[in-house]
């Protein structure tokens, strides 16, 4: 982990701060998108400045839950804008954490292999054997803000979610898409009973 003073300030807001019908987006998610940058950077040959503002990306991807839950991305992006400069951040690296973070809006539409990597990453689990147990705390937020009404009505929106996503990275696809082709199969068989 990054024992940046920007690290720990943006980790101990999201500990503190975050509402706690978020039971997917939270501190935990974080934590976990930045594990599995730092391993696949760490696949795809990324170190150096590319590496660091990539684990910055991934530890403020999600803090704009901080404000609000439609345009989180953006609000990250005024976080990140507002705290990093503070941290000797300049703004041609600040553009760069933004143009991260913005690439994990969905539809995701990464334009390089860091922002697939970001991408990658913050959907790991997709193609993960804790696919089922994650899914259901995104189930439990979407049901808690009414985006979502019962569990076959999410089950379909999973099995849509996985039957459009891709993975962009080698090493995602190599690790993951087995996996998240079982996982769908799983929704699939479920679904059709």
């Amino acid at each position: 982990m990054l024992q940046l003073p920007e690290s720990k300030f943006i980790l101990k807001m999201l500990r503190r701060d975050l509402a706690p019908d978020l039971y997917y987006h939270t501190i935990e998610h974080t934590l976990d998108v930045y594990d599995s940058v730092v391993y696949i950077a760490e696949k795809e040959n990324i170190e150096g400045s590319d590496l660091k503002l990539l684990l910055i990306a991934a530890l403020y991807h999600d803090c704009g839950y901080l404000a609000e839950r439609d345009r989180h991305e953006v609000r990250s992006c005024a976080i990140v804008k507002d705290v990093l400069p503070r941290y000797g951040y300049s703004e041609k690296d600040i553009a760069r954490i933004c143009n991260l973070i913005m690439a994990t809006k969905l539809p995701q539409e990464p334009t390089s292999l860091l922002e697939q990597i970001i991408c990658d990453a913050d959907l790991d689990y997709l193609g993960r054997a804790d696919f089922f147990d994650i899914g259901n705390r995104l189930f439990r937020e979407m049901l808690a803000v009414g985006r979502v009404d019962n569990e076959q009505e999410w089950d379909a929106i999973q099995i849509d979610f996985l039957k459009k996503h891709r993975y962009f990275t080698a090493t995602a696809n190599t690790m993951r898409s087995q996996k998240k082709q079982e996982n769908l199969d799983i929704l699939l068989l479920k679904h059709r009973n």
